[in-house]
């Protein structure tokens, strides 16, 4: 290994194993300086292919920048030469080369929108990307439930989107009409701050963007509180409360797609909104924005493989155990810690992860209870005597399905 300022120089002979798949927590990320690397998964996801990687490539920044394990195994198909690249060392690396960060963060973007969209389906929940008329529908309905609550400052921001967007829609007229009907001292909405504004500020009550919105920059909270939600059934389902230092909004920046919930200003608010202009000045000089961002996005994205990697498990005792682990992983919780946990979860949350229909996943708890006394519902939410009996438990439906896999392939040949 040879040291050059805050990376190293590694070199790898040919079918050499450079990462094993979930066996140890990534130290780096790494860009092919030279030759070429194979990434492989031991369970054949859905929408995941293997892929030999040459020079310019990189592998290993959600697993590094998420400080998980690695996602996937990588074998030097020839003799390698590699630049690896510590996850506290990113912001240096954003300084010197921001091509490579903007690369970055767009295959992340990319990845995650894919794995979304593929952890959708193979859960049976959730929703395909919704058409335009579908989004301006939802918008519609967003407005209504808010004037419905009374909450008119975030209706007549909703439904002043909708007649921008769609003038002469299905629903003008009642939005229309629902504006005339408000109260005097609701006041207007705020006419949009140009690309230039990056510092804004939002009063109690006012929204930052509504589902279906068209946006094209991420925000930083500098000051006061933000809630982020979607209307579901007529319902409000909080999503997130964000503080000072959170970011939200940040697909936005990196792919031109709809907003996908509501944010909602929950008190006096000031905020740092960045476009693609402003994001490339950050690269130099606020490396640790974009940093934090490339965390945020390789969090997501490791938590939801492996949530689809579960999914694969058609026992849905095992899918419970194996989403368990996969939760113990995702809060930094060992394998081999010694004692009890309490998830921050009920079961409900937990069947609703796994797609679990409300009666089916009742019948499931029941089942695992009668079998396994180590977990238990206590205060609402899940709670295991003994970690590492959980674990147990897991790998063992996980290396069924394994052997189960592996006959079948067996059988194909």
């Amino acid at each position: 290994m040879t040291e050059q300022s805050h990376f190293s120089i590694l070199n790898y002979k040919k079918d050499t194993f450079i990462a094993v798949e979930g066996r140890q927590r990534a130290e780096f990320f790494f860009i092919v300086q030279r030759g070429s690397v194979r990434l492989s998964k031991i369970m054949e996801v859905p929408g995941y292919q293997s892929d030999t990687l040459v020079e310019g490539d990189i592998f290993g920044v959600v697993s590094a920048m998420s400080s998980k394990s690695y996602l996937e195994t990588a074998v030097a198909v020839t003799d390698v030469v590699l630049i690896a690249v510590r996850p506290q060392y990113y912001e240096n690396l954003i300084q010197k080369n921001g091509d490579i960060a903007m690369k970055i963060l767009l295959q992340l973007s990319s990845r995650l929108r894919i794995l979304n969209d593929t952890l959708t389906v193979n859960t049976i929940k959730g929703e395909v990307e919704p058409t335009a008329d579908d989004r301006f529908s939802r918008m519609f309905e967003a407005a209504e439930y808010y004037f419905a609550n009374k909450k008119y400052v975030q209706a007549l921001y909703v439904y002043t989107k909708y007649l921008r967007y769609c003038p002469e829609g299905k629903k003008s007229a009642a939005a229309k009409k629902r504006i005339e009907a408000m109260p005097r001292n609701v006041g207007e909405v705020r006419e949009d701050y140009t690309p230039d504004d990056m510092s804004r500020v939002y009063r109690k009550g006012e929204v930052l963007f509504v589902e279906g919105e068209i946006g094209e920059e991420l925000f930083v909270m500098q000051k006061g509180e933000v809630e982020i939600a979607k209307i579901v059934d007529n319902k409000e389902v909080l999503l997130g409360q964000l503080k000072q230092g959170d970011i939200f909004g940040e697909m936005a920046l990196l792919e031109n797609k709809p907003r996908t919930a509501n944010a909602v200003a929950t008190e006096s608010c000031s905020v740092m909104a960045v476009n693609k202009t402003s994001f490339m000045f950050l690269t130099k000089e606020q490396p640790q924005i974009v940093s934090k961002i490339t965390c945020l996005l390789a969090g997501r994205i490791w938590f939801n493989m492996k949530k689809l990697e579960n999914t694969l498990i058609k026992d849905p005792l095992g899918r419970i155990y194996g989403l368990l682990l996969v939760c113990l992983e995702k809060e930094y919780v060992g394998f081999n810690s010694v004692g009890s946990y309490s998830f921050p979860f009920s079961w409900e949350d937990l069947s609703h992860m796994l797609g679990f229909a409300e009666k089916e996943g009742f019948i499931h708890m029941g089942e695992l209870q009668q079998k396994d006394k180590n977990i238990r519902i206590v205060n609402g939410m899940i709670f295991v005597d003994s970690i590492k009996d959980l674990v147990k438990a897991a790998e063992f439906y996980r290396k069924m399905y394994e052997m189960e896999n592996e006959k079948k392939s067996r059988q194909s040949k």
